[in-house]
């Protein structure tokens, strides 16, 4: 797919965000935390089977029997069709091995959804990592998509109309990357959501082998404020994958923000969501359990919102692809 290369343009700051089909208010952070703590809160559950929506990949020339699909996100295009961008690693395309491809469903409810082949690979002439691209995660801001991606050092921007193609936004050096916690911190799985009139970018790192969920924000895209610590350490741990695929949302009915935070179980091979429900989107427990209301039985967890129905999106246990099962929230 041929990537039109953009320089970075500061934009209005609009008052909701989608991760869906729909748009969400999003009170002011300064409101939101004058709201006092109830006795029981909104958890969220499975509810009833899973099914798959993709599967592992025909890469062509990069074909790998060691090929997996990984971290992903899903969402609604501008002609109504559904959209899963997935990064797939362990393939034959050089460096660290990773890219993104794309699938395409009329409905979300769809098993099996369409191919549509490569979406993206890094580019070294924008700073890229050969083969880093990782997490792809969209968020409707604005009528624009706004993808934001990590090139295995740098968190990076891409944009869209019809939520297909993006365009790389470009710093004034011409390169992709917007920041880093450094070298070898692994800076990795973004996520993006507008709050009031400010950007909140929530994304993984582990400096030291530490790993924790940061974030960052924003009025205009262009310029962001240092990085803040907002969930680690707890039963969830602090090892360098204890922090992974932050997934950040605001549940109206409950005036409170949710963060599913992936990291292995301790008691078996594989890997699990712990879930935070807190007022505060810049807090979730730092080295404690504070906010913790729940886990999941699910990796690298996404959620989407159609119309009032929710759907929780995860990697298939054995990593050779991606399902969706329906989501409902329930009072504990």
């Amino acid at each position: 797919m041929r990537i039109i290369i953009l320089s970075v343009l500061c934009l209005t700051i609009f008052n909701y965000y989608s991760h869906g089909s729909g748009a969400h208010a999003v009170p002011d952070v300064k409101n939101n935390l004058q709201i006092q703590k109830k006795e029981k809160s909104l958890i969220p559950k499975i509810d009833g089977e899973w099914w798959t929506i993709a599967g592992n990949p025909d890469l062509g020339r990069y074909n790998s029997k060691e090929q997996e699909p990984t971290s992903f996100g899903i969402w609604k295009a501008a002609d109504g069709t559904w959209q899963l961008f997935s990064c797939i690693r362990k393939t034959n395309c050089g460096g660290k091995t990773r890219l993104l491809y794309r699938w395409q469903s009329d409905e979300i409810t769809d098993k099996n959804w369409k191919p549509m082949g490569i979406a993206m690979e890094a580019d070294i002439n924008f700073g890229e990592t050969p083969g880093g691209l990782q997490t792809p995660h969209t968020t409707i801001i604005g009528g624009e998509y706004l993808m934001v991606y990590g090139d295995w050092n740098n968190i990076c921007l891409a944009k869209s109309q019809d939520g297909k193609t993006f365009a790389r936004q470009l710093n004034l050096d011409g390169l992709s990357g917007m920041f880093t916690e450094g070298p070898g911190a692994g800076t990795r799985d973004p996520m993006i959501m507008a709050i009031g009139n400010t950007y909140y970018l929530y994304y993984t790192s582990s400096p030291n082998g530490k790993g924790a969920i940061y974030c960052r924000t924003s009025k205009n895209l262009c310029n962001w404020s240092e990085a803040r610590i907002v969930s680690s350490g707890g039963t969830a741990g602090n090892g360098f994958p204890d922090a992974e695929d932050p997934y950040v949302l605001y549940l109206q009915k409950e005036r409170s923000y949710y963060l599913f935070r992936t990291h292995p179980s301790p008691t078996s091979d594989k890997y699990m969501t712990t879930v935070y429900h807190s007022p505060d989107p810049l807090d979730f427990g730092v080295n404690n359990d504070k906010y913790k209301i729940c886990t999941l039985p699910t990796e690298a967890t996404w959620i989407v919102n159609d119309n009032g129905q929710y759907y929780i999106a995860s990697l298939l246990p054995n990593h050779q692809g991606t399902r969706i099962a329906r989501l409902k929230w329930v009072y504990q």
